[in-house]
C-alpha cells in the first residue's frame, strides 16, 4: 500500500475520532447508533479500513455534525484520486476504467510512458487487448465486460492522430516477447508497432535487454504534461500529482530513454522478436 495513501487514511481516521469525541460518544455508543460492529468504528478511526461515502455521511449524522459530511467526502475523494484500488475501479466493469483513461487522455497534450511488460494500450490490436483483459479478469472479481472494454480501448487510439499532441513511448524488449496471447496475435501486434515507428507526433523507442541500464526497468508508468503520473500495481492504480513524485518519474523516464533504440535499430529489434514466433505460428 502507498505510504502517502496510508498517511492520508490515518489522517481521515483521526478526524473521525475527533468528531466522535466532540459528540460525547464512545466507540461502542457510536457503533450501536449506526448499527455497525464496534470493530468497524475502530478500523475507520485507526486508518485500517477505507470508508465509503455512505459511511462518512452516516458518521457525520451519528456524531451530530451533519454539516461536516461534505468535508469528509472531500477528504475521501482526494484520497481516492491518488490511490485507486482495482477492486473499487472494476466494480463498474472494465469499460469504466477505459473511459476514465480516455477522459485523462483528452486533457493531456504531452505524454511520455514506459511499458516493461505489455504493449502500450494506445498501440494494442483488438485481439491483443482482448487477450490481456481476459487474463487480468481471471484474478479480479469484476464484471467481465471484456468486449465493451476492448471497443473503448480501440476508440481511444484515435487520439494518436491529433497532431496538436505529442507521444513518446519507451517499450522494454521483454514486452515484445512476452506472450499474454497466442503467437499469431502477438505477431500482428508487433506489425502494428512497426507501422508507428515513423509517425511524426508519435515517437517509439525500444529498450533492449542488453542495454547497460542507467536505472532498473522497474514498473510501468506514464507522465502527463509533467504534472501527473499514472502507475499501477497488482491491486491498485496510482494517480500522482505531487511535484516531487512527478519529478522522480521524469528522472526515471529520462534515464531509461538514454538506453532506447529508435528508427532502423528499433525496427530490427521488432523483426527479431517477430521472427522468434515463426516456429510456433
Amino acid at each position: 500500500m502507498s505510504t502517502d495513501f496510508q498517511q492520508a487514511r490515518v489522517s481521515l481516521g483521526a478526524r473521525l475520532r475527533e468528531l466522535r469525541t466532540e459528540g460525547g460518544l464512545t466507540g461502542r455508543e457510536l457503533a450501536d447508533r449506526l448499527e455497525w460492529g464496534q470493530s468497524k468504528v475502530s478500523k475507520l478511526e485507526n486508518g485500517k479500513q477505507t470508508p465509503t461515502v455512505a459511511d462518512l455521511k452516516a458518521w457525520a449524522e451519528g456524531t451530530g455534525s451533519p454539516e461536516v459530511s461534505g468535508e469528509l467526502v472531500g477528504r475521501l475523494r482526494g484520497l481516492e484520486t491518488q490511490y485507486r484500488s482495482w477492486r473499487r475501479q472494476l466494480a463498474g466493469g472494465y469499460r469504466a476504467v477505459q473511459e476514465a483513461h480516455w477522459a485523462q487522455a483528452q486533457k493531456t497534450h504531452s505524454r511520455r510512458s514506459f511499458d516493461p511488460a505489455l504493449i502500450p494500450g494506445l498501440f494494442q490490436t483488438a485481439d491483443y487487448a482482448r487477450a490481456v483483459l481476459t487474463r487480468y479478469s481471471a484474478i479480479h472479481t469484476a464484471p467481465r465486460d471484456i468486449e465493451a472494454a476492448v471497443q473503448a480501448r480501440m476508440g481511444r487510439q484515435d487520439i494518436l492522430t491529433d497532431q496538436s499532441r505529442t507521444f513518446h513511448f519507451l517499450i522494454w524488449e521483454g514486452a515484445l516477447r512476452a506472450r499474454p496471447c497466442s503467437p499469431p496475435v502477438l505477431s500482428a501486434q508487433l506489425d502494428r508497432i512497426v507501422g508507428r515507428l515513423g509517425s511524426g507526433n508519435v515517437r517509439v523507442g525500444i529498450v533492449p535487454f542488453e542495454a547497460d541500464m542507467n536505472v532498473p526497468a522497474g514498473v510501468g508508468f506514464s507522465v502527463h504534461d509533467d504534472n501527473l503520473v499514472i502507475t499501477e500495481t497488482w491491486h491498485a492504480e496510482m494517480w500522482l500529482d505531487d511535484p516531487e513524485d512527478v519529478a522522480l518519474h521524469v528522472r526515471a523516464w529520462e534515464a531509461l530513454e538514454r538506453n532506447a533504440l529508435y528508427g532502423a535499430e528499433a525496427h530490427r529489434m521488432l523483426m527479431r522478436a517477430r521472427q522468434s514466433l515463426s516456429p510456433r505460428e
